[in-house]
């Protein structure tokens, strides 16, 4: 019987992956590939590239212990083709195997590329995701609007979390009032396991350094999880340790703290180290059990079985064009200071920092402080969707695009969100202590020191009044600027204006 391929990618690190359930150990045969395309189509963190060999070349060591044979690629192989699609033909050559079976990727440019490949290939469903293509489909069909919310709600009946009976557990479906406190600084907040690298993650830290030595953030110390046990020991940490607090601090952001309460679970779930089901069956048990408090449970169980679910369904549904998407028509090129460039503004500089060195920023660093400022510059939403994709180890295109394109940059035109996540510096002020430190002042609202973002605030909803003007939920910003005088109209105008001739122009702002 001729045997198959069955590709395993680097996000499909799952043992019981829909594409080796469909495999015979008896007679097909596992491809796995560390190509320099997937490490370059753009310019990754090397902290990811490294975090996603080392997984992979753990994982095929696990599969062939367990039976299956795999032809295995390395970055430095001599005979390395460095795409996927050049790894599979040339592996068929070499054995004879005349068909390809794959999990469907979870980006478009890797789907089109294997639909497209001279070979016959099968895509079954990755269905470590809750909730089908075909069910969102379903959910999305003649809605107006695609309601996070409304989502959610149909995901906890199905799935049964926090639920008594029909009716979610503790009489509501959001406790997300609850969960937009400030933090305090804490030397004693628990700190998140770091793990040291192996032979194995050594070997990969050493290729990808080489490989890779232009490519923006710090490679060392490294300190991922590489192995399913590792991804698990990361898990039991965020429970025991941090998840009591993690609903009072998931919007918060201090300088001297990177992480807060946050899980870090996202790489280890997004290549397949960890199941989601999993994830949320263990926060529901501690709630259960009186080790973590409801809001906690329940707004990270949203993050998982609501929104990421909610945006791989949404980048699914609309298909390859959508990031290409450009509703506010934002042109202006993605700043130096995104990939380290000097600024004076404390919050960016130290989101970027951060990214850098960790290749990790929150979810509230990502939106409110580098997305709200590429939004409210009118940055290409495009230029701000690569490097997004490139600099965070968590991002891969099926959560990425939808979170910047759509809900951070609004350039779907409302198919995500509302209403744009335009803000001044006040939320930053609100919920960091970023503020403090900054050569610009939160409190003035024109003139030199203005934080920039309280002057580009109103510069962009006047840019843009045409379109959101009639919106019910913009309505009354319009209208506390129509009542301000006119010189303070002026200046505050004025004041964006010399800020965006600076982006212009290439000068520190």
């Amino acid at each position: 019987m001729v045997a198959r391929l069955i590709l395993i990618l680097g996000d499909q690190l799952t043992p019981e992956i829909a594409a080796l359930r469909a495999a015979d150990p008896a007679r097909d045969i596992v491809v796995m590939a560390e190509v320099r395309r997937e490490g370059s189509y753009v310019p990754h963190h090397p902290q990811k590239i490294a975090l996603i060999l080392s997984a992979m070349r753990h994982f095929a060591k696990a599969l062939s212990a367990q039976g299956w044979r795999v032809t295995y690629t390395r970055l430095n192989d001599a005979d390395n083709s460095h795409s996927i699609e050049g790894e599979l033909l040339r592996r068929a050559a070499e054995t004879g195997a005349t068909e390809v079976i794959a999990t469907r990727p979870g980006e478009w440019r890797l789907i089109t590329a294997l639909e497209t490949l001279p070979l016959p290939v099968t895509l079954v469903p990755d269905d470590r995701f809750l909730c089908s293509d075909a069910e969102f489909a379903a959910w999305a069909e003649g809605r107006k609007q695609f309601r996070m919310e409304w989502f959610y709600r149909e995901m906890r009946r199905k799935t049964g979390l926090l639920m008594q009976g029909g009716a979610p557990v503790g009489g509501q479906w959001n406790f997300d009032h609850d969960n937009r406190k400030r933090a305090q600084p804490d030397l004693f907040r628990p700190r998140p396991p770091r793990f040291a690298p192996d032979q194995i993650t050594q070997d990969v830290l050493e290729e990808v350094a080489a490989a890779f030595p232009d490519h923006f953030g710090t490679l060392t110390p490294f300190g991922w999880g590489v192995t399913r046990t590792d991804a698990l020991r990361a898990l039991e940490w965020f429970i025991d340790q941090a998840l009591p607090r993690f609903g009072d601090e998931q919007d918060a952001m201090l300088q001297q703290d990177p992480t807060l309460s946050h899980s870090l679970l996202s790489p280890y779930l997004n290549i397949g180290l960890l199941t989601p089901m999993e994830v949320c069956t263990a926060a529901e048990a501690a709630f259960h059990s009186g080790k973590a408090p409801l809001n906690a449970v329940e707004g990270f169980i949203r993050q998982i079985i609501g929104w990421r679910e909610y945006v791989r369904g949404i980048y699914m549904l609309h298909g390859p064009g959508y990031a290409d998407q450009n509703a506010l028509n934002a042109r202006r090129p993605l700043p130096a200071l995104y990939w380290g460039g000097k600024t004076q503004m404390n919050c960016l500089s130290h989101a970027v920092g951060q990214t850098r060195d960790l290749a990790y920023a929150h979810h509230i660093q990502r939106l409110m402080v580098t997305g709200t400022f590429a939004l409210l510059a009118g940055i290409s939403p495009q230029a701000l969707h690569e490097w997004y994709l490139s600099v965070y180890i968590d991002a891969f295109e099926w959560v990425e695009a939808p979170n910047t394109i759509g809900m951070s940059q609004f350039a779907d035109g409302g198919v995500l969100g509302s209403k744009p996540y335009a803000a001044s510096g006040a939320y930053i002020d609100r919920m960091s202590d970023y503020c403090g430190g900054c050569r610009y002042s939160v409190s003035q609202k024109t003139g030199p020191d203005a934080c920039p973002f309280n002057l580009l605030y109103w510069d962009f909803l006047i840019r843009h009044r045409d379109r959101f003007a009639g919106n019910p939920r913009m309505a009354q910003m319009y209208r506390t600027w129509d009542k301000m005088d006119a010189t303070r109209q002026r200046d505050t105008l004025d004041g964006a204006a010399r800020i965006l001739r600076r982006l212009d122009a290439g000068q520190e702002v």
